[in-house]
């Protein structure tokens, strides 16, 4: 378990949150029940320069909150303008 409860949650995610260029663009979303299944390409700032990863994330809700989550995440593609390629 990564963290427990959202201000926990909030607090692990504080520094990535903070990256200028972060950006999710849901590319599917699959409700079946209480199970959500997104599927997002995320635009980050990696060490190496701005790039994007596939992020598939499956949340499970109990009661309108999330209870729990799992998260695949794809290597990432850098921008060819920041990696010189």
């Amino acid at each position: 378990m990564l963290a427990a409860g959202s201000a926990e949650l909030r607090a692990r995610l504080a520094p990535r949150l903070a990256e200028p260029n972060l950006h999710a663009r849901l590319l599917q979303r699959v409700v079946m029940g209480n199970i959500v299944i997104d599927h997002e390409e995320v635009t980050r700032t990696f060490p190496e320069g701005t790039g994007q990863v596939d992020l598939v994330a499956i949340y499970e809700v109990v009661d309108g909150k999330i209870r729990s989550v799992s998260a695949q995440v794809s290597n990432k593609r850098l921008d060819p303008r920041q990696s010189g390629v």
